[in-house]
């Protein structure tokens, strides 16, 4: 068991925690002193920074005309400002995460990568988009994997802003210059800013003064801006106004409304920002170049999908590792009636742990790109499969973290097995920590998307490139990329790197139930398969689905190791006799914050068409409806 709670820092006080209590009596010059990381312990999105009280829960937000939940209040807003205007889900997706990008730079930018999931409702089809971009092509595979922490070689090719144009052209129906006016004005004229991204500034300063364009923005006068004070980003105002800028001249010289957008695409793409960023990055030493932005799409596939409780469950496919943990967790757990299991005794929480250890194993063993490898995705999703690999789960017992199971037996396209990969690292193969947000939303005609979005560990490369205010996914590190020579994720040029992004649809008999989704980092898939089984298993309301204690485990030195040492952690708030039954089976249990895993963002549909929006106190997530 943990030991005794211990007071905390202010560097690691819990994000619903700093909004709370005002940030009252903290010093954030004390904080510069032990800032820098983006990952381990202390990293924003890891839960050991969570903190050990808080005061103020959510409601559930009604929507009856649709609405929009998403990581900060603003973003909401600007989302639902775009539903009252006659927009779509799409159009308020792209805006929210538009304005996402200045209100919460530490985990969201165009410059990202990410995933959505978007049910037509019209068509009765539920749609996956990927806008992940890969490694550059004059990547080195044989670097050092600390140069691709942070820092010019650490970037990815930037795909979240494709993703924008993606998600408006197919599903969308407002300008881009409507789109995006929210986040301009945010962005030029300033917010407040919010005293958690204040702290996870200063936590980040002793990195981020490595880089001049970054300091400049992020370290005004050489120091963190204070909590509260007004944040603008010139830079990335001009750039989205130079955006908008493109499409409206496309309309003026006679384009439709999807060339308007194409040229708005082209501009960042093969244009005076794509230049602007092979630019720089050639100054810096990175080995991003033009010919890299140029070849970049995003890409519309089908979801990965399961069936679960007479409930059809949609979420992202390759190479999202979470759409794959989700659906097979989902499918090792059917086999037991977690419904009939006492929520104040361990049980519950045992088996939910011990699938995600078996999920993890197969899914680490084999995700990748596909165009690098084959992944025999049908036999990881197959129900044969996981009642094979529920034999492991030992419902008295803690197993340990197990080899990954031959889910190509249960795949008709795959090979034959793959061979397994050499655990040699060369020196460091512990897990970079990453760090995401997510929204989604449902509007009038009953469309629903669910995005998350991301720039890999807070603060992605660090990086803000050039003249753009922009900043990129550092999305190379170790754990989006497997450390070992012979495993399939293992980094190259031109390959798109596993994300955790899992946005996931809930469909009953064709009729949406559920849209949602997480950040977290390695946490996204545990959360959201939690978060699932309060609502589907336990019945819960949505609110109470989100706020109910969760636990996440962690695996030293990583999940792609067989036989690594996994611990527990599990959120304060938990009932001592549901932790102490669970190191009496076997587990190593460490305490957190009371609110510190996750930041589930989501809206339920009842039987009676009621929609209820949900959003995470463990952050600054807001629902907004109307």
């Amino acid at each position: 068991m943990a030991a005794p709670d211990k007071p905390r820092r202010p560097e690691a006080l819990d994000r619903r925690e700093l909004l709370a209590a005002g940030l009252s009596g903290l010093a954030l010059a004390g904080i510069a002193s032990t800032a820098g990381a983006q990952s381990g312990a202390r990293a924003p999105d890891a839960p050991r920074s969570g903190g050990t009280s808080v005061a103020a829960h959510r409601v559930e937000v009604p929507m009856p005309h649709g609405g929009v939940t998403a990581g900060h209040p603003l973003a909401a807003m600007a989302g639902t400002r775009m539903l009252m205007q006659g927009g779509s889900a799409a159009d308020a997706v792209v805006a929210a995460m538009a304005v996402m990008n200045v209100v919460e730079p530490w985990a969201s930018s165009a410059g990202g990568n990410g995933f959505a999931t978007c049910l037509d409702r019209k068509a009765g089809k539920v749609h996956s988009l990927a806008f992940t971009g890969g490694a550059p092509r004059l990547l080195d595979p044989q670097v050092d994997p600390k140069a691709l922490d942070h820092g010019p070689r650490a970037l990815t090719v930037p795909g979240a802003f494709g993703g924008w144009i993606a998600l408006a052209r197919r599903f969308g129906r407002l300008p881009l210059a409507t789109l995006l006016e929210p986040a301009i004005g945010y962005a030029r004229d300033g917010h407040p800013l919010d005293p958690s991204i204040a702290l996870f500034i200063g936590r980040a300063q002793k990195t981020i003064s490595l880089y001049p364009t970054s300091a400049a923005l992020f370290l005004p006068d050489g120091q963190p801006p204070a909590p509260r004070s007004i944040f603008r980003n010139p830079d990335l105002a001009r750039t989205f106004q130079a955006l908008a800028d493109a499409e409206t001249a496309a309309l003026k010289g006679g384009a439709d409304r999807d060339r308007a957008l194409q040229a708005a695409y082209d501009y960042f793409y093969t244009g005076p920002i794509a230049r602007e960023f092979a630019r720089f990055s050639t100054e810096t030493g990175g080995w991003l170049r033009l010919d890299d932005l140029k070849a970049y799409r995003p890409r519309w596939s089908d979801p990965v999908s399961t069936h679960y409780r007479g409930l059809d469950v949609y979420s992202s496919p390759l190479t999202s590792r979470t759409g794959l943990e989700l659906c097979e967790q989902l499918n090792l757990v059917e086999g037991f009636d977690l419904a009939a299991l006492p929520a104040d005794g361990p049980q519950l929480a045992h088996l939910l742990i011990e699938a995600i250890k078996v999920a993890k194993a197969d899914v680490y063993r084999y995700a990748s790109d596909p165009r690098f490898a084959q992944t025999p995705v049908e036999g990881l999703l197959s129900k044969r499969f996981a009642a094979e690999r529920r034999k492991l789960i030992d419902p008295a017992r803690a197993g340990l973290y197990p080899e990954g199971g031959n889910a190509a037996a249960f795949d008709q396209a795959a090979a034959l097995e793959r061979a397994r990969p050499r655990f040699a690292a060369r020196g460091d193969d512990r897990t970079r920590g990453g760090d995401t947000t997510s929204l989604s939303a449902v509007d009038a005609d009953g469309n629903a998307i669910a995005v998350t979005t991301t720039i890999g560990g807070g603060f992605g490369t660090f990086l803000v490139m050039g003249n753009t205010g922009i900043l990129f996914n550092n999305g190379l590190r170790l754990g989006s990329t497997a450390p070992y020579d012979g495993h399939p994720n293992k980094v190259a040029p031109g390959k798109v790197a596993l994300l955790g992004n899992g946005p996931t649809i809930l469909l009953d008999k064709g009729r949406l139930h559920l849209v949602f989704g997480s950040p977290g980092g390695e946490t996204i898939g545990q959360t959201q398969f939690q978060f699932l089984v309060n609502i589907v298993d336990r019945g819960m309301p949505i609110q109470a689905a989100i706020e109910a204690p969760r636990f996440a485990l962690d695996a030293d030195p990583n999940f792609y190791r067989p036989g690594a040492a996994v611990t527990v952690q599990a959120e304060g708030r938990f009932p001592d006799p549901v932790l102490q039954g669970l190191a009496a089976m076997g587990h190593r249990i460490e305490k957190v914050g009371p609110y510190a895993i996750g930041s589930v963002q989501g809206i339920s549909v009842a039987p009676s068409g009621a929609r209820m929006g949900g959003a995470d106190p463990r952050r600054m997530g807001y629902a907004v409806g109307y």
